[in-house]
This record gives structure tokens, sequence and C-alpha cells, in this order.
């Protein structure tokens, strides 16, 4: 954790879970030296690329041949890009599923798979309770062990190191 804290505004809810999530991250990331993972990330970075290339090779198919000559294939880059706005929205609410942070916790020995913790959170508009989701999926043995914690959030001065020690 950081010597000073940041300064959040406590009435803002965005920051503030921001603020809350970056925190929890430290703590899987700094404290407990696990490594990140950017999978989640990389996947709905993939899908979206594939999306703008649809639109891409839409523009230049429509520069190098004019609009009637171009239709048909403007209509299927169109319904291409919409249907992988759909793929994406997929991905992000049930594969993602608000997960903000993939730590991975290496094998010592490099022999067996990693232990992959996950981190999500919710912080619902206009209310005080922040909910952490910590899940654990073993690599050796693929259990999955989940926790949540809902804690009030105070309206007084907050202390972020104070509430990620209280998570562990």
């Amino acid at each position: 954790m950081e010597e000073n804290p940041p300064k959040v505004n406590k009435w803002d809810g965005n920051a503030l879970k921001n603020a809350l999530d970056d925190a929890v991250k430290d703590v899987l990331l700094s404290r407990f030296s696990y490594v990140e993972s950017h999978r989640l990330l990389d996947g709905r970075l993939l899908i979206s690329s594939i999306a703008v290339g649809f639109s891409l090779f839409a523009l230049l198919w429509d520069w190098l041949y004019p609009f009637p000559q171009s239709r048909m294939v403007m209509c299927v880059c169109v319904v291409a890009y919409f249907i992988m706005m759909g793929v994406l929205t997929w991905y992000t609410t049930y594969l993602e599923r608000g997960i903000f942070c993939t730590a991975l916790n290496k094998d010592v020995a490099g022999i067996d798979p990693d232990d992959v913790w996950n981190a999500s959170s919710s912080l619902k508009r206009f209310d005080n309770k922040y909910h952490l989701c910590l899940s654990q999926k073993t690599g050796k043995t693929g259990k999955a062990k989940k926790h949540a914690l809902s804690s009030q959030l105070k309206t007084s001065l907050m202390r972020l190191e104070g509430f990620c020690t209280a998570l562990w």
C-alpha cells in the first residue's frame, strides 16, 4: 500500500469503488507478490479489434468501389459488426462478470499449474455497501473457493489501508 492513500471524494461512488478496487489489486499484487494475468482484457481487446476490422474493411471497400457497387459488402460488414458487439456484450456480462483483477500464484517449482485468484466488486448507486468477491481456483486440484464480503462504507473519513487489512 502506498505511504499516502489516494484522496477520494466520499460522495463520488464511482471514484470510491475504483479506489477500493485499486487497493485490493495492490494488496494482491504487491503484498502477496502474485503476478497479474491480462487474459480477460486481451479477450475483450481481440473481440473489439475484430469488430473494428470489419468497419475498416467496409470503409476501404466503399472507398475503392463507391456505394451502389459496395452495397452488399457494406451490409455484411454492418451485420458482422453488430454481431461482434453482441459477442462483446456476452463476454463482458458472462465471462468477465465485473472481475477487475486476475492474479496468478505461480508454483515455485514450476511443475504444477498456477493458482488463479479473481477479484470482482460492486457498489450500487446511492448504496453504502461495497461488495467484494474473491475467488480462487487451485491449479493442482482444480477446486474453486469463493468468498464474498460486504462492507458498510462510513460517511466519515475512510482509510483504504484499514479496509484492505480488514479483508485479510
